[in-house]
Order: C-alpha cells, then structure tokens, then sequence
C-alpha cells in the first residue's frame, strides 16, 4: 500500500488531520480539500493517482453526495462517505450517489485505516479471468465490465454484487448473505441498500439486466 495517494476532503481541520495522521502512517499518502468544490477539481487534476476517496457530506460550496456524483460520471474509483449523518434513509442515499462505502461520526481511526485497507485490496484484486455471459463480460484482471462489447462504468460495490451474483448463478442468494459477502465488514444498514444497487445495476447493464431476478421473500440471483 506504500505511497498510494488517497484524496480526504472535510471542511473541518482537525478531522482532517486526524485521518492524514492514521493513513500517512500506514503509508498511504494524502491529499486533503477543505470543501467539496476543491475535491472535484483536485481530483479530476489528479484522477490518475488517486486510488481512494474519503469525502465528507456535509461541506461548503459544493456537499459531499454532490462530489460523489461527478466523480462517478468520470470513475469508479473507490469513495467512502464520512459524516456526522446515520440515519438508514442518509445511508441509503449515500450508497445510491455511488460510494462504496458509509463511515460515521466518531469512528475509530485504526478501523478506519483498516476498512480503507480492505477497500483498496478489493479494488486492485487480480482475478486473472473473465466470466461471460450472454453479451454481459466482466474482466476481472482490468476490473472492467463490458455489455455487447461496451464498457460501463460502476462503483466498487455494483461490481463486487454484480460478480458475486455472477460467479453464483442460478443460485438464490438472501440479502444476509449478499451483505455478509459484498458488504463484509462491520456493516449494520438495512438490508434495502441491496435493492437499491440491484436498481442500479439493471439499469446499466440495459438488456443484461433481466438476468438480475427478484426472488420474492427471499433475496436474487443471476439466471441466464
């Protein structure tokens, strides 16, 4: 993980300093904004060597969901939300702007660091392969996902849910076990941040995404 160039964008300071101080230690290097207008444009100055996005929600001039969603029009870079706001319905609309991930005030910083960590392992992981079906590919290697030989964008999570349903198929899978899989830390939202992605998920892959079945009471599953 050495020298992987993380972006912290938080109007407050001395959070900032905080997770610069914890992710600097574990190697990582930072790059900070104190509001989310200076994030989007220090990421998109930066978008080759930024590898993870720690973005505040509640920021002036420009809030955190709303960076979230212009940096997912141009990346699937990895984004984890950090805020002060717990509620289901904040998490909920956080996950449905694109981030990968909810963190909320206070936190522990070395679960933090540890969650960034197992972020970045599954954003870079090698599979070596690709899966096919239909006109739907996934290149694990490059972590790309292509429907009839045209590549769409999706975040981490919609990629890892979508894999996992994949490399199942014709199983039915229950929400338990898809969170336990997909969102496999200390992750205790309710289970409709699922449904949420499966709707996202259909509707980027287009065509392919009647392979993504409802199965009523019970959870999905990919069926050919």
């Amino acid at each position: 993980m050495n020298g992987i160039k993380i972006l912290v964008a938080d109007d407050e300071a001395r959070m900032r300093r905080l997770i610069r101080d914890f992710l600097e230690a574990a190697g990582y290097s930072v790059v900070e904004a104190e509001n989310g207008k200076k994030a989007f444009e220090l990421f998109c100055a930066n978008a080759a060597e930024i590898r993870l996005l720690v973005l505040d929600v509640m920021m002036p001039e420009m809030n955190g969901w709303d960076v979230c969603r212009e940096v997912r029009r141009l990346s699937d870079v990895p984004i984890i939300m950090l805020t002060a706001l717990s509620s289901e319905s904040d998490q909920i609309e956080g996950f449905e702007t694109g981030a990968d991930d909810y963190v909320t005030k206070p936190f522990s910083p070395k679960v933090f660091v540890a969650r960034v960590e197992a972020m970045l392992r599954r954003s870079t992981a090698d599979g070596g392969s690709e899966v096919s079906v239909g006109g739907l590919r996934i290149d694990k290697r490059a972590h790309a996902v292509y429907v009839d030989g045209e590549e769409i964008y999706l975040s981490l999570k919609e990629y890892d849910l979508l894999l996992y349903l994949l490399e199942n198929r014709g199983i039915t899978l229950n929400r338990e076990k898809i969170l336990d899989h997909v969102w496999n830390y200390d992750y205790f939202g309710d289970a409709r941040t699922i449904d949420t992605h499966i709707t996202k998920l259909r509707k980027k892959l287009g065509p392919c995404g009647e392979m993504l079945q409802t199965v009523r009471g019970v959870g999905y599953k990919f069926e050919k």
